[in-house]
């Protein structure tokens, strides 16, 4: 049980070497009650030791794991709701559009934008209850345009005017809705990801060295990557602090932030496109 002085909150998406991982552990250590969540629940064996911290397999494309979920945050609360639900699960599909498998490409939309939408409309009424928080992980993804990743930056874009929709809609309940337009941050996300092979008879198929190491994040392409444990401090302090609406944290995001607002569209296209391979087709 939460005790009664105690606040909580549930991050999804905790699996070791990401963000929700380091989330988990920046929140413990402040004193939170700790729902972490994953798929894989080994997959953050580590966390299991930890007081105050509870850890639940969470499926966020499954309703019925969603409702056992639920459940068992309800019976351990003591009927006071939940204080902050933190929708970081994420999943990337790297592919030009026109060699994307749809079935794969909407089971990513699934997890990094239906997923949330189910996960917070099965809680909303807990995070009422508390006068709670809402955090959901945008990425500078919904704003740049990288090739090969045109699904993923749909996902992010959608989640970002998700969140600033809801914001407007549960202010009148006292519920914040944050949403984090998440910059470089040094994770497992791209150490994770599969190898995007490309068809001999694909138009990319020149450019596929290049698709591969953005994939893997091996393009080499200078930005300074925030640890996960930095960002999860800054995120962190955020949340408690009272914050509202967008807030751009991790590597390049500040910057990210003023090229979308000041940056001529044709100066973005070159630098986004710029190692891409898409000069050589």
């Amino acid at each position: 049980m939460v005790p009664t002085d105690t606040k909580s909150v549930l991050i999804t998406g905790c699996s070791t070497g990401g963000i929700g991982h380091a989330l988990a552990l920046t929140f413990q250590r402040k004193g939170f009650t700790v729902f972490a969540t994953a798929r894989d629940i080994t997959k953050m064996s580590d966390l299991t030791s930890l007081s105050n911290t509870h850890c639940l397999a969470l499926d966020v494309t499954s309703k019925f794991s969603i409702q056992q979920a639920v459940e068992f945050v309800t019976a351990h609360t003591n009927g006071r709701g939940l204080d902050i639900l933190i929708n970081n699960s994420g999943q990337q599909y790297v592919r030009p559009m026109m060699d994307m498998v749809e079935e794969e490409a909407r089971k990513m939309f699934d997890v990094n934008f239906w997923g949330v939408f189910a996960v917070t409309q099965a809680f909303v009424d807990m995070l009422i209850l508390a006068k709670g928080a809402i955090v959901n992980m945008a990425s500078i993804s919904g704003y740049w345009y990288t090739p090969y990743m045109a699904v993923y930056n749909a996902s992010k874009a959608a989640l970002a005017i998700f969140g600033e929709t809801l914001r407007l809609e549960l202010q009148p309940f006292g519920v914040r809705v944050i949403s984090v337009i998440t910059g470089a941050v040094d994770t497992n996300i791209m150490k994770n990801s599969s190898v995007p092979k490309l068809p001999t008879t694909s138009r990319y198929y020149t450019a596929e060295k290049q698709i591969i190491d953005l994939a893997l994040g091996n393009d080499n392409d200078g930005v300074k990557r925030m640890s996960a444990e930095e960002f999860a401090g800054k995120v962190a302090g955020d949340v408690i602090g009272g914050a509202n609406g967008k807030i751009w944290r991790g590597g390049y995001s500040s910057i990210a932030r003023l090229f979308n607002v000041l940056m001529p569209t044709g100066v973005l296209d070159g630098i986004l496109s710029k190692g891409r391979g898409l000069d050589a087709l």
